[in-house]
């Protein structure tokens, strides 16, 4: 299990310090750092890491860091990142854990608290069992043939077949409500009619769901993790690369979701522009700005990030290059 995460300090000592110890975890991920409250706020929003070191006590006043900035997250985030507060005061435990803080770590910062917070980080991650339950209630309800909401302005041919579902619908109870003032042998006879019809609505509330043809719509990646549905377009993945059973999703914003499938699954559904060009990485070949075979590496567009390819991959390499030389192409 792969966490990202922001240090947000005004002492570029304690930063380094930070960093040097969470290298020594191979499932920390650095996002990047922030030295005053604004810019720590603002990363925050722009990555949404799993984890943010906060230091509550600066040497530098105008750097404005404090707890404060807990409460203002919770103005823009459904889900709040854990807050681990780092200072040299003990006194401030409290007033920490009060504020929503996941954790305090008491300066110089340890490895064997960064371990501890990890742990229980990931033990805050698994399932608990009302967690359990509700995900079985919700399950019992979309067995339910009813039509779902959608977020979106229904087409003609789809309101239509809504307002046959419901006609449907509206006869089903007028016929209940007739047949229980009628002679049992005429009530036995239209409650068959109306099983036929109720058995004709779940073809038709699949028909509406169904939209338009797969081939009309961008492909869509549901990273899925405890009843979290993060809907991902493939068009805007650059590349995937491999964190041991995990896999790290690069999209083109510079955000990175972790997924729990290995590179070889990606690999197997993933077809075009989607190639792998080494074990670790799989590259869109849509974001390939640059290909240098003497140093075998593929640049992404509009970052420094260098993607390796090894031999075993120099065929799917070349096929990047043919890719794109077949396009609207003009070599200088």
């Amino acid at each position: 299990m792969r966490h990202s995460f922001i240090i947000i300090d005004d002492e570029t000592e304690s930063i380094l310090k930070t960093l040097s110890i969470a290298a020594r975890f191979q499932n920390l991920h650095f996002v990047a750092s922030a030295s005053t409250y604004e810019e720590g706020l603002n990363l925050i929003l722009e990555h949404q890491p799993s984890l943010v070191f906060l230091e509550i006590t600066p040497i530098n006043k105008e750097s404005n860091l404090s707890l404060r900035l807990i409460n203002e997250l919770y103005r823009y985030l459904n889900v709040i990142p854990k807050i681990i507060v780092t200072s040299s005061d003990k006194e401030l435990a409290y007033e920490a854990i009060k504020h929503g803080a996941f954790d305090y770590l008491s300066k110089p910062i340890n490895s064997n608290d960064v371990r501890k917070m990890i742990l229980l980080h990931e033990k805050s991650q698994c399932k608990s069992p009302d967690e359990v339950k509700e995900e079985s209630a919700e399950f019992s309800i979309q067995k339910q043939p009813i039509i779902p909401s959608l977020n979106r302005t229904p087409k003609a041919e789809e309101i239509a077949v809504i307002d046959e579902s419901q006609a449907a619908s509206s006869e089903y109870n007028q016929v209940q409500e007739s047949s229980a003032m009628n002679e049992d042998s005429l009530a036995n006879a239209e409650s068959q009619d109306i099983q036929e019809a109720v058995s004709d609505e779940p073809v038709k509330v699949l028909e509406f769901q169904s939209g338009a043809s797969k081939e009309d719509k961008p492909l869509i990646i549901c990273v899925k993790s405890y009843g979290d549905y993060r809907f991902i377009e493939a068009k805007d993945i650059c590349y995937l690369q491999a964190d041991n059973n995990s896999t790290d999703i690069h999209l083109f914003n510079g955000e990175m979701i972790t997924a729990f499938k290995t590179l070889k699954h990606f690999e197997n559904v993933l077809s075009f522009p989607f190639i792998r060009i080494h074990n670790s990485y799989i590259v869109n070949i849509d974001y390939v700005s640059r290909i240098h075979t003497g140093n075998s590496v593929c640049y992404i567009k509009n970052t420094t990030t260098k993607l390796p390819f090894s031999k075993s991959y120099k065929e799917n390499v070349d096929a990047i290059i043919n890719s794109i030389t077949k396009g609207n192409y003009l070599e200088i």
